[in-house]
């Protein structure tokens, strides 16, 4: 644990010395005038895909930021498990690259009334074994998420399911409690995924793992996982969706954490491409290189989130107070080099559709300030009581976003009258800290990337349900106002019961809204295809690479 007390002016100094960038751009990505910023994003227009490869590719590598733990889709709530899963797990629908929703493995859903949902299957689909998809496969991949004693990180999406049953030879039909509108969109995301019923019965607990292997329907079969190396996905050349057949014959994964190391292997081609949901401090290096660089429209923000429910740090007015002394545009420039977007509440235009709710969403941001108030954060402070425990941060260790914004953020603090002190966090075990209480002994909070799975602000909101897995403090200051939202399936309706929710969450500020953060895709010149936005996490993402010629 280190504490580093710097003075506001001093932390911007470190942080810009750190960065290996040009000057100019950021502006709009900020708002501000972009100084030193590296990198100038239009908010407006990021990308959704790259142009499809057109010539068949023998083998492409894609490095990750990590090794997956498991790839047992329902163990897949990270960024390297998505990554890998979304090639080879698929669902009854699945997101698009638009961040629409289409079916997959469903040919049709009916929903006859609030609480029902019919699936029927597509009868042209099998397992990379060859066996076909029943809906036996669909009932118990999805009932296996059900109740409190699944291992499911996805349960939220289940917390309404009353019963998955195989209704017909090739009909599943869920039932529902109540009326629930994240359950259908959620389908879309892993928490829908398929996989064979006799493969994960006979691997049982291992399952997932190098030991048990996978057996799931997606474009890529997995065709080797040697742990600390590199997993290895083939070609389906059997894949039930013509347009989405791979030109990649094989898919390598690579393990490497270091951010210098990554670039590098980008740099000289050892490694075809990335997807980095946090910038590396050298990613200009890339651009004179055979990679380039795609921004795309992301779910993805950036945030501190509170995880104990005594300490300085549980106070909500310490967390106001300390979010008014941040100075989030200066984040975006400095530490994010132009590549974030400065937001003052956790879900920003991404999540907002194109229709009268996406409206009401967009007004309701509007009328929201990021500018910084150091004097209001003072007064603020001088309301909460004790302050004098320091607030203890954790951050992942091989991120120079994570450090830098750290060193900000004590700036910050202690121009206020906070003690923030920091511990890192080795990357492999940062993940841990989503699912272990253990791994967030000693620390009040931790800097963390989140993602929603569908363009529905609720999607991300009702983890502050006072029963949701990822609610550490307990929150339940929206409680009302979330269920209210959930349980309504007209969207316009749905979307003013959640702008109150988010009203009251922003006030309290269980989680600080840091920024938002485009998809940062790199690719080998030599190939195109991949899919640049969000969706890559649940969308089969290379299955449109291939060969530029």
């Amino acid at each position: 644990m280190s504490k580093r007390p710097l003075t506001l002016i001093g932390a911007f100094a470190v942080a810009a010395l750190t960065l290996t960038a040009c000057a100019g751009g950021g502006g709009s990505a900020s708002g501000g005038d972009g100084a030193g910023a590296a990198f100038d994003i239009d908010a407006a227009n990021l990308a959704t895909t790259t142009e499809p490869g057109t010539a068949p590719v023998d083998e492409v590598t894609w490095n990750l930021p990590y090794e997956p733990l498991s790839l047992d889709p329902m163990l897949s709530f990270n960024y390297a498990e998505n990554t890998v899963d979304a090639n080879l797990c698929e669902g009854l629908t699945r997101i698009t690259s638009d961040l629409d929703i289409e079916n997959a493995l469903a040919e049709s859903v009916e929903s006859p009334d609030d609480t029902t949902y019919v699936y029927t299957l597509r009868n042209d689909v099998t397992f990379w074994d060859g066996t076909p998809l029943t809906a036996d496969d669909v009932a118990y991949s999805l009932a296996r998420q059900v109740g409190p004693d699944s291992a499911t990180y996805w349960a939220d999406y289940f917390a309404n399911v009353a019963s998955v049953e195989k209704t017909g030879d090739l009909e599943v039909t869920v039932t529902l409690t109540q009326p629930d509108a994240l359950f259908e969109q959620g389908m879309s995301s892993a928490a829908g995924a398929v996989v064979s019923k006799a493969a994960a019965e006979a691997a049982g607990e291992q399952f997932g793992t190098p030991q048990g292997g996978l057996m799931c329907t997606g474009p890529f079969s997995l065709e080797n996982w040697e742990p600390g190396k590199a997993i290895t996905l083939a070609k389906n050349a059997d894949y039930w969706d013509a347009e989405l057949v791979p030109k990649v014959e094989r898919l390598t994964f690579s393990f490497i954490a270091d951010e210098s190391t990554a670039v590098n292997a980008l740099r000289t081609g050892d490694v075809d491409g990335q997807f980095f949901y946090l910038p590396p401090a050298g990613l200009t290096q890339l651009e004179d290189s055979d990679a380039t660089i795609t921004f795309g429209e992301s779910y993805i923000f950036w945030s501190l989130r509170a995880i104990q429910e005594t300490g300085t740090f549980s106070n909500p007015k310490v967390r106001e107070a300390l979010l008014a002394a941040i100075d989030t545009e200066a984040i975006a420039d400095v530490v994010f080099q132009g590549a974030a977007i400065p937001s003052p509440v956790l879900t920003g235009p991404a999540y907002y559709s194109d229709d009268e709710a996406g409206e009401l969403f967009q007004e309701a941001y509007d009328s929201y300030s990021i500018e910084p108030d150091i004097e209001r954060a003072k007064s603020l402070l001088a309301e909460a009581g004790d302050i004098s425990a320091p607030i203890v941060l954790g951050v992942q260790g091989s991120s120079a976003v994570h450090e830098q914004t750290a060193n900000l953020i004590q700036a910050a603090g202690e121009a206020i009258g906070l003690t923030i002190e920091t511990k890192v966090i080795p990357v492999e075990q940062f993940g841990n800290l989503y699912f272990d209480e253990t791994a967030r002994e000693g620390l009040d909070g931790f800097f963390t990337t989140y993602y929603g799975n569908v363009t529905d602000p609720l999607d991300v909101y009702t983890t502050f349900t006072p029963d949701s897995t990822n609610n550490f403090i307990k929150y339940d200051g929206a409680a009302e106002e979330l269920a209210e939202a959930r349980s309504t399936l007209d969207p316009v309706e749905r979307a003013k019961h959640t702008i109150a929710a988010q009203d009251k969450i922003t006030r309290d500020l269980p989680w600080l809204p840091m920024g938002d953060l485009p998809v940062i895709l790199v690719q080998n010149e030599a190939i195109s295809g991949a899919t640049a936005s969000s969706a890559y996490l649940g969308y089969p993402w290379a299955a449109t690479i291939g060969g530029v010629e």
